[in-house]
């Protein structure tokens, strides 16, 4: 009973311990698209700075887990939870990666007068941020419903990617001298669209979690 509960208490330390890299990449995220509407510079230095707490506890996660599974060789349910929780990690990871990239961008940009609102760009970010709000409780709760819910989001989010894509083109054409800081949107824009993309691979891994299954939700 002893070796159970400390299998469960590592189980849960497991699950915590993802939960607060999910957290950190909210704020990233959040902080990311403030960042670039608002041109802050040292925000967005800030951001990359913060970055390698988001990619040790990514090595914490999958050293615990791969230690769990080399001492207590869990089976069923219990290896899917470790298992998904690896998936979820690097997932999450790349997510965060997405947030220091539109950290970049900010850079690059610069201070030149921005050549049209943001506001697009915001939507698809605001969409995300719920996406991975809610794929985060799908996961802590096993939740199916929330998670498949979060994925279903990500075609608003692709709708809006193609709507801005268009307009940014556009805008190239038009306005070449502009081209880095349209290039560096077109570039925003892409990040968000994948930032997307991963939230729906997290979903997919509580699914399977859950459902033992895999089911393909990102097409």
């Amino acid at each position: 009973m002893i070796v159970r509960e400390n299998f469960e208490n590592e189980l849960n330390l497991l699950r915590q311990k993802l939960i607060e890299i999910s957290s950190l990449t909210e704020i990233a995220l959040s902080k990311a698209i403030n960042a670039l509407e608002k041109q802050n510079i040292e925000e967005a230095l800030y951001i990359i700075e913060e970055d390698t707490r988001i990619d040790n506890l990514e090595e914490e996660i999958n050293d615990l887990a791969i230690l769990l599974i080399a001492k207590q060789q869990p089976v069923a349910i219990d290896l899917r939870r470790i298992i998904v929780a690896i998936k979820i990690a690097t997932d999450i990871e790349r997510i965060a990666d997405f947030a220091v990239n539109i950290a970049k961008a900010t850079i690059r940009i610069g201070k030149e007068p921005l050549i049209q609102p943001v506001h697009t760009i915001k939507r698809m970010h605001e969409i995300v941020l719920r996406m991975l709000s809610l794929v985060i409780q799908a996961y802590n709760e096993e939740d199916v419903v929330l998670a498949k819910e979060a994925a279903d989001m990500d075609d608003e989010v692709d709708e809006l990617y193609g709507q801005v894509i268009r307009e940014l083109l556009k805008l190239m054409a038009d306005e070449q001298e502009n081209f880095n800081q349209i290039n560096q949107f077109l570039f925003v824009c892409r990040y968000i669209e994948r930032a997307g993309d991963h939230i729906t691979n997290v979903s997919e891994s509580v699914l399977y979690l859950v459902k033992g299954k895999r089911y393909g939700l990102n097409v």
